[in-house]
């Protein structure tokens, strides 16, 4: 049975509606009105295995801030709700992606214990029509709203795309490692016996 989660948040700013299988084949379909965001998203997607639906409609008119931290919040509680009660998942995933001159690593624990940390080089204010300092707002959004201990790093890099291009890829591939059911857990990945 596919892990599914689908949850829409609704505001003064925005309307944001994600739609995630666990389970998928990496298929993305991301309308964000942003379209370096929608490339990454879809990267997170592709390199995870997830099918990805995301819709949102914000105020862009202002900036892109409400729209990509809502993102963070919808896609964060869509991922809460596909893991379900956390069983036999691995709960752990690192990944190290490297993109032309730069490298990326993405460390993470789904425990229930949302937490962010966040190194990297210097970014140019822009990647395409993305703002770059909205990354640290989104990721922040994510991990509080999927319940995840979320390390990001990019060790080196020089070309603002490839740094957040690696970093979106490793997020996939670290959360395929700790959804997967087909590890050495079965039952609730922790000693305690919950994850919260």
């Amino acid at each position: 049975m596919n892990r599914t989660g689908s949850v829409q948040r609704t505001s003064r700013e925005t309307h944001a509606a994600v739609t995630i299988n666990l389970d998928g084949k990496g298929a993305a379909d991301c309308s964000t009105g942003i379209g370096f965001f929608d490339h990454m998203l879809a990267l997170f997607a592709a390199h995870g295995g997830f099918d990805l639906r995301i819709e949102a409609k914000g105020d862009l008119e202002v900036d892109g801030h409400h729209t990509v931290e809502d993102v963070g919040i919808v896609l964060g509680k869509a991922l809460q709700e596909a893991l379900g009660d956390k069983k036999d998942i691995q709960r752990y995933g690192t990944a190290f992606v490297p993109m032309d001159e730069a490298l990326a690593m993405v460390s993470l624990d789904i425990s229930g214990r949302p937490y962010l940390h966040m190194e990297l080089p210097a970014l140019a204010p822009m990647a395409g029509d993305f703002d770059t300092q909205l990354l640290e707002e989104f990721f922040r959004a994510f991990s509080v709203h999927s319940g995840t201990t979320l390390h990001i790093r990019v060790l080196y890099g020089r070309n603002t795309h490839h740094m957040i291009e690696a970093v979106f890829k490793a997020l996939g591939r670290s959360f395929r490692q700790a959804v997967d059911r087909n590890g050495q857990w079965k039952g609730i990945p922790s000693t305690k016996g919950l994850l919260d």
